[in-house]
């Protein structure tokens, strides 16, 4: 009997204890339902006050309901995405469509040879109609496309962008910045090229280079621009030594044969270089370059006026003081050690303004009135931009690690 109610006992209390669990555990399946519920609502409530950083709001949310914040999350950034991308599709194109009817063929058929070498081809480039003045409509291009054809020539070209081909008559040339200019009837033509101002141009800002590469007509490729003032040794007079630099904006936006007199352009559809040329080997890739619009403009302006540049000049071979090793610069020019900057004089030409003025060689310019002058482009960029011929200048120099100023009129450069 004492057996039978200790085991009749026990049962009860098993029964009593699965009881228990049986309740508890409904009572714990709810409250983790409540919990999940309130942690849903909660956590965006805390996020949108600053009380949960983004890393935590994804993590947490994703595991309450990762199909519904992944698909937000996804949207949100291929709205954004596609957004940027059509917004930036959007703008070439329309700078495209402001001046792509402005860029027109320049064919030159006094050239001998084509652009693959067979004689008698004809030499193709592009040019820019930038302006139309009564019965004439005025193309910029580069001086070496029309090589060879003097002015008045007939034997010049220009194709339009609807086909047709119209006779050009060049108006002058200049070699140093390899520019040019035609004139061509104007009748039908309705779009002329705005320039923009290179100066403002930064590297890394969008470029759009337009022209007729290979003859194929209005082709358009997309680069920025990979440097500002940059400055290439040239070649003028075919001696194999390099007697001038060009200065030029550097893009990797492709310019190949024919691009060259062609237009980039910035996102906005201005012109703000003139394309020339690009380097071409093998091991290169997306080196290409551009005449500045702040380059461009003052010679097609002297261009069209006497039918060349007339430029000042001051009678001295030059060299940028960097190019010098830095050892000679106290050892052998005898310069103070704050000089770091200047143009060295490796000679001076008889009967010019500098041999008048009592320059010498070896003499190092560090200023051109107020302005400092720090290297060869500074010095050719304010003959060529800031003065005029006839002016009279203060040239400051060391000479012997003595500062001497004198005064110096310029005189017409002479090739």
């Amino acid at each position: 009997m004492g057996y039978y109610d200790d085991h009749s006992a026990g049962r009860e209390t098993r029964s009593r204890k699965r009881q228990g669990v049986k309740g508890s555990g409904l009572i714990g399946f709810f409250g983790a339902v409540l919990g999940a519920l309130l942690v849903l609502l909660s956590v965006p409530v805390l996020a949108n006050n600053g009380f949960l950083p983004y890393e935590v709001l994804l993590k947490n949310a994703n595991e309450v309901d990762s199909d519904l914040v992944i698909e937000e999350n996804t949207d949100d950034e291929s709205v954004e995405t596609e957004t940027v991308s059509l917004q930036t599709t959007s703008e070439v194109i329309e700078a495209v469509d402001r001046v792509s009817d402005a860029v027109v063929g320049v064919v030159n058929m006094q050239q001998s040879s084509g652009l693959f070498g067979a004689e008698g081809g004809e030499g193709t480039g592009s040019g820019v109609i930038y302006k139309i003045e009564g019965d004439n409509a005025f193309v910029v291009t580069n001086q070496h496309v029309i090589q060879g054809a003097g002015e008045g020539s007939s034997e010049l070209d220009v194709t339009l962008n609807d086909g047709s081909r119209v006779p050009a008559e060049l108006i002058g040339e200049d070699l140093l910045t390899d520019l040019a200019v035609l004139t061509i009837d104007s009748e039908g033509i309705e779009t002329v090229a705005e320039f923009g101002n290179s100066d403002d141009v930064r590297a890394g800002e969008p470029a759009i280079a337009i022209g007729n590469p290979l003859s194929f007509e209005g082709s358009v490729t997309l680069g920025i621009i990979s440097a500002i003032e940059r400055s290439l040794p040239v070649d003028l007079t075919g001696n194999g030594q390099p007697d001038w630099n060009a200065e030029v904006l550097q893009t990797d936006a492709a310019i190949n044969p024919g691009n060259s007199g062609g237009a980039l352009l910035n996102i906005q559809g201005e012109v703000i270089g003139i394309n020339s040329m690009k380097i071409a080997q093998s091991s290169v890739e997306g080196i290409g370059f551009a005449i500045p619009s702040s380059l461009t403009l003052p010679v097609i302006a002297d261009i069209e006026q006497y039918g060349e540049v007339q430029r000042p000049q001051m009678g001295i071979l030059l060299r940028s003081l960097q190019e010098i090793p830095s050892f000679h610069w106290q050892d052998t020019l005898n310069l103070p050690e704050d000089v770091t900057g200047g143009v060295y004089v490796e000679g001076v030409e008889s009967n010019t303004p500098a041999a008048n003025a009592g320059l010498q060689e070896g003499d190092v310019i560090v200023g051109l009135n107020d302005e400092e002058i720090n290297d060869s482009h500074d010095l050719r960029s304010f003959l060529y931009k800031d003065v005029k011929i006839g002016e009279t200048i203060d040239v400051t120099f060391y000479r012997e690690g003595e500062k001497q100023t004198v005064k110096l009129t310029l005189d017409k450069q002479v090739f």
